[in-house]
């Protein structure tokens, strides 16, 4: 009999991606007999890698060489190659669909996501808005895998063992941590305005963090040129303030380090998703986006979220939407306090 072989599909940005772990790896492992083929784009080799010895990884760049219905027929045709007997569509977008619906032509087991949109229209509404949880992006990936006959309970705590990830893999810049330190994570940028913390303000965070622990280290986390440049301004302020970003080289060295962090602070972005993947706390601040549209970091409290409380919130999503007011408030009305006040609860207990 042949082995049962499963391809799951999600590409997107990061953090979506970073939120399928929990649940591949849940089923790797409850279904140790289950061949598991994960497919998305070529950054989230490092996430699925080393999982489970049953699942592989498949890259697609589907924005150049899989571009268009020409080189999603090109890709369709090296999967069909892999002989799947089942297809589990984790982002249900345009390209997924196409390829969805060629497997369904030739009579695969085939499932998609359920992305409640109709609560989350409601959770967003500038009118008569319901505040209710959503179903989380986990559990809306677990729901097409029981759909497709493979039910599973998440059980999920981190990429590394306990101790982390090996630090002598990363630069020497970086050192090991000595007992009495605090190692704090910073990652100060967002997609779009409606979820990022106004940097004036975050500097202030990270000032009042090095006055308050003498022999504390902020890692500052970030991307792309001109953020780079930020980051490089900010840690020229102090000795303790290290642009961990120009330090990296690559996502696995990145959750190396994150696993020694003691604390992360992020928006709602994908710094959050990888923080919660090496079983970091995470005090995550939320502007135009609310967790109960299902974005929270894995294992992560409500209690180390920070947001205002406005009526006009939430009013995105995805944090893509100009704001009503046109002051983002629900920003700018966080002071620096308050993320300090949520980041030394959780130092206190380390």
């Amino acid at each position: 009999m042949n082995t049962e072989h499963l391809l799951i599909m999600r590409f997107s940005a990061l953090g979506d991606v970073a939120m399928t772990v929990p649940v591949v790896y849940s089923l790797a492992s409850q279904y140790p007999n289950l061949r598991i083929t994960m497919l998305s784009k070529p950054f989230a080799r490092p996430f699925f890698e080393n999982i489970a010895p049953n699942v592989g990884f498949m890259a697609a760049d589907i924005k150049k060489e899989y571009h268009g219905v020409r080189g999603l027929n090109a890709l369709y045709r090296r999967l069909a190659a892999k002989n799947f007997t089942a297809v589990a569509d984790f982002h249900s977008v345009l390209r997924s669909d196409y390829l969805r619906m060629r497997f369904n032509f030739d009579h695969y087991r085939v499932e998609s996501i359920d992305k409640h949109r109709s609560g989350k229209s409601k959770l967003i509404a500038e009118h008569n808005k319901e505040l209710i949880q959503q179903p989380t992006s986990f559990q809306n990936y677990a729901d097409v895998l029981e759909k497709l006959g493979y039910p599973v309970k998440l059980e999920f705590n981190s990429l590394f063992p306990p101790e982390g990830g090996n630090l002598r893999l990363l630069s020497d810049k970086i050192g090991d941590k000595r007992p009495f330190q605090q190692w704090i994570g910073i990652a100060p940028f967002a997609a779009h305005e409606g979820k990022m913390y106004p940097l004036p303000l975050m500097k202030n965070v990270i000032r009042m963090l090095v006055n308050k622990h003498p022999s504390c280290r902020v890692f500052l986390f970030g991307g792309g040129n001109e953020e780079m440049k930020l980051l490089d301004d900010i840690s020229s302020e102090s000795k303790q303030i290290i642009n961990a970003s120009r330090l990296m080289n690559g996502l696995q060295q990145e959750l190396i380090l994150m696993s020694h962090l003691d604390v992360m602070v992020s928006m709602d972005s994908a710094n959050m998703h990888l923080a919660s993947l090496v079983n970091t706390q995470v005090v995550s601040i939320w502007g135009s986006t609310h967790p109960f549209a299902g974005f929270m970091g894995w294992n992560q409290s409500m209690d180390n979220v920070v947001q205002a409380d406005l009526p006009c919130r939430p009013c995105s999503i995805y944090g893509n939407k100009p704001c009503l007011r046109g002051d983002w408030a629900c920003m700018h009305n966080i002071s620096p306090e308050v993320v300090v006040e949520h980041i030394e609860r959780i130092l206190q207990t380390k």
